[in-house]
């Protein structure tokens, strides 16, 4: 099958292993920064709005970390009818620990944070669905990846849903002011524990500070959510109006903030509903985190995370939709992930296994910051392949643009997204097709009108284990498949007409990878 047209530039994955679970060993301590700015008061027992600074101005100086214009492969969002700005936010978050029964509970109140805000909607209110995607951006390569842009950017976008993207961990806040120590002065993780406090303990994970406190994101997120669906002077999506035109805000993680997802569902999603009466987040798509592979993180970071095995990584009478999908390189490793999907009431839940689709995809590096930019914040550019040869190009985003908007259809109007079975496991290893290619799971024309054998893992530096790599089918072997080009072409749209017709496809996907089959010279 060939690619998608879509332009892509392979960087194969350097994540610290942060982004699966670190090392643990000291850390140099730091003067702590200048308090936050005070949050808006909000009702008794509510979720509070933070005080908001922003749309910080752009120029060629001075731009955001991850700006689409200044993407590996930039974007002009104005092409899209959207635009892009950046806030800084700050109030004060609890930071929690979490009981092996219940939610979570305080260890330490109101410690002030600040933290940065990325924000990409419609350019005009007419445009906007009313839909916010909420994203922790992911910090396992020590600065902010937008994954959730990446991967699902064309229905965001078909859907003029809003995109927003959260700083989410010390250490990529730490990336934010070596890239731009003016803009990013006041961002903030500050631990509210001096050091000389017993419970701030002696010993944190390789890529964390006794300075600082990872465990301030939870409230964060809440904040954030709550002042989107506020009617905030400050809120950008009010678009003008006196209230916010927010109707649902879907909560969306991958990989390393796929698991801090977990931590929040059911940690602090029920803090949330007991305090509001109601949940900041309708909905939540957990992507390639479960079970023993990113499937839970430390509530703080002195205390661990929940054993592999533990219940609480797993989804049950959470009162709002959760979609879960792995990739087929992790979920072997977070098969404890899996359980039956239900659409009872409050207990609504589909599982879904993206076969031959990679956990470390080329799109998440190519829709974030530049190389250039990832230097000057004095990080790493990753390698661009691995022993096999360059990170696989399986497009993921087949998948994820279906999710979001049968998500959305689940939430809106209450149709039922389909079921997928899981990819086809015996003896504790994957059951292949003739071909090498495994059987169940998520299905596309890749596998089912194939013209190559995907890998979910390969071998090499870095998180080459979770990059995955295609090897073609012999000519032979493919010269048997399709006895002309038209066969092959006929094979493909058979698969997309059938995909689309049961929602495991948008209609703007299955056409692309028709007119992909069609462009293409094989056999």
């Amino acid at each position: 099958m060939s690619m998608r047209s879509r332009t892509s530039v392979l960087l194969s994955l350097s994540l610290v292993v942060a982004g699966l679970g670190v090392s643990a060993g000291p850390a140099a301590a730091k003067a702590p920064p200048p308090e936050a700015p005070v949050a808006a008061a909000a009702p008794d027992g509510t979720t509070p709005i933070p005080a908001v600074e922003g749309p910080l101005d752009s120029s060629a100086e001075s731009y955001p970390f991850g700006a689409a214009d200044h993407q590996e492969v930039p974007q002009d969002l104005g092409d899209l009818g959207y635009v892009e700005e950046e806030y800084l936010v700050s109030g004060t978050s609890n930071v929690y620990t979490w009981p092996t029964q219940g939610p979570a509970q305080i260890r330490t109140p109101d410690a002030p944070y600040t933290t940065r805000v990325l924000v990409r909607k419609p350019a005009k209110g007419r445009e906007f669905s009313g839909n916010v995607v909420v994203e922790m951006l992911n910090p396992s390569n020590l600065f902010d990846l937008n994954i959730g842009w990446a991967v699902a950017q064309e229905q965001i976008v078909a859907n003029g849903d809003a995109w927003v993207g959260i700083t989410a961990k010390p250490i990529a806040v730490e990336a934010l002011k070596n890239f731009d120590p003016e803009r990013y002065a006041s961002l903030s993780f500050a631990n509210p524990l001096p050091l000389s406090d017993p419970a701030n303990c002696a010993t944190v994970a390789s890529d964390s500070s006794r300075s600082t406190e990872n465990g301030l994101i939870w409230d964060i997120y809440s904040q954030v959510g709550a002042w989107l669906k506020s009617d905030d002077d400050a809120n950008p999506l009010r678009y003008g109006s006196r209230t916010t035109k927010v109707e649902h805000a879907y909560g969306f993680g991958y990989s390393q903030t796929g698991g801090y997802l977990v931590d929040y569902i059911n940690g602090v999603h029920p803090r949330v509903v007991e305090s509001d009466g109601a949940p900041v987040y309708d909905a939540y798509i957990v992507a390639v985190a479960g079970g023993a592979f990113a499937g839970a993180y430390p509530m703080n970071q002195c205390e661990p995370a929940p054993p592999a095995t533990d219940a609480r990584r797993q989804f049950k009478d959470v009162g709002v939709p959760i979609m879960r999908l792995m990739s087929q390189s992790d979920y072997l490793l977070g098969i404890g992930s899996r359980r039956a999907d239900s659409d009872a009431p409050g207990d609504q839940y589909r599982h879904y296994e993206m076969a031959g689709a990679g956990h470390a995809t080329p799109d998440e590096l190519t829709y974030s910051a530049s190389s250039a930019d990832i230097i000057a914040a004095g990080r790493a550019v990753p390698p661009a392949s691995c022993n096999e040869g360059p990170r696989s190009r399986f497009p993921s985003s087949i998948f994820f643009n279906a999710a979001l908007r049968n998500l959305d259809l689940w939430v809106r109007d209450g149709i039922a997204p389909p079921h997928a079975e899981p990819i086809l496991v015996r003896d504790g290893a994957p059951v292949l097709d003739e071909f090498g290619n495994v059987q169940g799971g998520l299905r596309s024309p890749f596998l089912d009108a194939p013209t190559s054998t995907w890998y979910g893992t390969a071998t090499g530096a870095s998180f080459c284990f979770i990059a995955g790599y295609e090897r073609p089918l012999s000519q032979d072997v493919i010269d048997g498949l399709y006895r002309n080009h038209g066969a092959y072409v006929r094979a493909v749209k058979d698969s997309t007409r059938s995909l689309e017709r049961q929602g495991f496809l948008t209609d703007y996907d299955a056409r692309e990878l028709a007119k992909d089959a069609a462009r293409s010279d094989i056999p």
